[in-house]
């Protein structure tokens, strides 16, 4: 019931504002107030909750997204403490490939952890840090700085990244590594790393940002993506699928394969 409300409340607000041809659609929080008046809706007690369903859980209303044009789709981005826009953009799926070969990984998460891991982000975020898994996909040496990172980026006001990694290579050179995780159920968005790279530029200005996405898929397979900004917008630049095993479930055949990729 509090979706479909959502769903009402933002198609009103978008479609009062919405020119033909527009790309930019701006709005506030008080238009949000003012759309449920007009239509008799019930606010939800966290206001927020409206805009942050629509830029991380779920796709804006079919009446919204038809309005785009071929390949391209709607974003609600931040522009500052209480003001938002609708924004036209290319459309970026980021979705694990169902033909992509798998890689087994001796599973060295502790098994406590498994016991009680609140949930699939917070579990997947686990096994990253336990495995390893940025150091094998980005071959960087990697270490958790502060997870679910909350900071104030200017242009755009506070924003949340689930774990910021630092990276080393072996030049010296420094990364900064945002990384963005989903449960099996959930999509990774483009919001999202937009806002992960305006925080790169604005607290590690001298580090190299590598833009990290990671899912769990319905197997259970942990997929990661690294995304780059381009001049038509954002692109995936490798995505890798890792799956956790008991060393048992690793062949020598499998570790043969594996070299074998090498060539």
């Amino acid at each position: 019931m509090a979706r479909a409300r959502y769903d009402t409340i933002i198609e009103k607000v978008f479609v009062d504002r919405y020119r033909t041809g527009a790309t930019r659609v701006p709005f506030d929080r008080e238009e949000l107030v003012a759309a449920a008046d007009e239509l008799g809706i019930r606010l939800p007690r966290n206001l927020g909750d409206i805009i942050y369903s629509f830029r991380y859980r779920k796709p804006l209303p079919e009446a919204i997204l038809q309005t785009a044009a071929e390949d391209c789709t709607w974003i609600i981005r931040s522009e500052g403490r209480g003001r938002y826009c609708f924004a036209h953009v290319r459309d970026l799926r980021i979705e694990p490939n169902p033909d992509l070969v798998e890689t087994k990984i001796p599973d060295a998460t502790p098994g406590i952890i498994d016991m009680y891991a609140l949930g699939d982000e917070q579990a997947l975020l686990a096994k990253l840090r336990y495995n390893r898994l940025l150091d094998i996909f980005t071959g960087l040496a990697c270490y958790s700085l502060q997870n679910h990172l909350r900071t104030t980026v200017a242009g755009i006001g506070q924003i949340e990244t689930d774990e910021i990694y630092i990276g080393l290579d072996r030049h010296g050179v420094h990364y900064v590594l945002p990384v963005q995780a989903k449960g099996s159920s959930e999509t990774l968005g483009r919001v999202q790393f937009e806002q992960d790279l305006e925080l790169c530029r604005g607290k590690f200005p001298l580090l190299v940002p590598k833009l990290i996405g990671t899912q769990f898929t319905s197997d259970d397979l942990i997929a990661i993506f690294e995304l780059e900004e381009t001049a038509e917008g954002f692109g995936i630049v490798t995505e890798r699928h890792y799956r956790l095993v008991s060393p048992e479930d690793l062949s020598e055949d499998e570790l043969r394969e594996y070299r074998r990729r090498l060539r």
